[in-house]
């Protein structure tokens, strides 16, 4: 849509340069940077030509237009950003500025309350923070991008002590919901803005943000992104602020050493895996939103490469952190902590146990397959009368290995 009332004479020209900045800074269009100011407007659908002349599209308004111009041309253009601690309004600001400015506005309020931990991993220091800055920004611009123009509302950004949240007017677009986000075809309710902002390099240009914001939480350890306040009038996302496990976090980083960046579903599973024990395909289906058949081909490929152990067959098939994954965070008896599991289970996870560190105690058996001493006597017993384990030693100094 042309605005012909307005003229490009009208626009702040200085957002120009803060295009240009933002495509050094985010890595975007490098070609855009050598373009006059008249080409970098019609490269990019900010201005096009009409009969009355050059006049500025909506992105273009949002990108170039001046404050006073928003407010007399897209009312519903506002941003709020908010720190709350309790009942006590800490931070309040509202921004009618153009979308770049009021982006970075927001960022250093944002970038002002991120606090980081340093992490020793193999030679290097890893920073771990409270907000993944990747995910916020990609959170962010989906908020400001894909809202809905003709509903009044500001996208608002609160900080409380629970977490983060970012909420935008409009549901969300036709053929997307908060249970098929991460496999819904991306989809614009404003293609050319977000055409814009991709070349510009604040968002993932594969249209796939939703991915990253996803990875910002749960590499760390914590909880996936919380959509479920969402409905038909608000995209309402949540970012619990909770404690990293750092364990995890070492675990992820070890693998993308080896293997580069861990698939969105690999996270998803590990994460839920590393919080629950043992699960079942169908357990995870609702959480990676893909068929059984592409969980389950996931499940097995986690197999493969040694992060995941699989417990009986069929329907009874369930799934568990490898010894070895776990025991790289020091917690080789809590990769598979479940109780409940039947006599065939608790004998393949001490053998798993004992294939991957050599030998077992009786009190390892106790504290991995939730026994009391009596009964890890009994399963050790068991598995030496089939001749599948041999004792080593007497009394205290008692362990066992695999049979020969």
């Amino acid at each position: 849509m042309v605005l012909e009332a307005i003229e490009v004479g009208d626009l702040d020209s200085l957002q120009r340069r803060r295009i240009r900045e933002a495509i050094k800074k985010y890595g975007g269009d490098q070609s855009l940077l050598a373009l006059a100011d008249n080409e970098l407007d019609g490269a990019l659908g900010l201005c096009r030509e009409t009969k009355g002349g050059r006049r500025p599209t909506i992105a273009g308004l949002l990108l170039l237009g001046t404050e006073e111009l928003l407010r007399a041309n897209l009312p519903a253009f506002e941003v709020a950003f908010q720190v709350l601690n309790g009942t006590d309004v800490r931070v309040n600001e509202f921004f009618r500025k153009p979308l770049l400015e009021t982006f970075e506005a927001v960022e250093l309020h944002f970038e002002a309350r991120v606090e980081e931990e340093e992490i020793d991993v193999g030679l290097f220091r890893v920073p771990v923070p409270n907000y993944d800055r990747r995910a916020f920004r990609e959170a962010f611009v989906n908020a400001l991008v894909h809202r809905d123009f003709s509903r009044l509302g500001a996208v608002h950004v609160k900080i409380t002590e629970e977490g983060l949240s970012i909420s935008s007017p409009g549901g969300f677009v036709e053929g997307v919901n908060s249970d098929n986000l991460l496999v819904a075809d991306p989809r614009c309710r404003n293609p050319l803005l977000a055409d814009v902002i991709k070349r510009i390099g604040l968002a993932e240009r594969t249209g796939r943000g939703i991915d990253r914001i996803y990875e910002g939480m749960l590499r760390y350890g914590r909880g996936a992104p919380d959509y479920s306040m969402s409905n038909e009038f608000t995209v309402s996302l949540q970012l619990v602020n909770s404690a990293a496990d750092l364990n995890f976090f070492k675990m992820v980083i070890d693998q993308e050493k080896k293997l580069g960046n861990m698939p969105i579903d690999s996270l998803i599973i590990l994460s839920r895996l590393s919080k629950e024990g043992h699960l079942a395909t169908g357990d995870l289906v609702p959480s990676v939103q893909k068929p059984v058949a592409s969980v389950r081909a996931t499940l097995h490929k986690l197999v493969e490469v040694g992060f995941l152990q699989s417990y009986g067959t069929g329907r009874g098939q369930t799934f568990g952190l490898s010894a070895g994954l776990y025991s790289k965070g020091s917690k080789k008896s809590e990769y598979i902590r479940q109780a409940k599991f039947n006599p065939f289970q608790q004998e393949q996870m001490v053998l798993n146990y004992i294939q991957k560190h050599g030998s077992i105690k009786r009190a390892d058996v106790m504290d991995l397959c939730y026994l009391n001493q009596d009964q890890a006597y009994k399963l050790l017993s068991r598995l030496k009368k089939q001749d599948r384990i041999v004792q080593i030693g007497l009394r205290k100094g008692t362990f066992y290995e695999l049979g020969h």
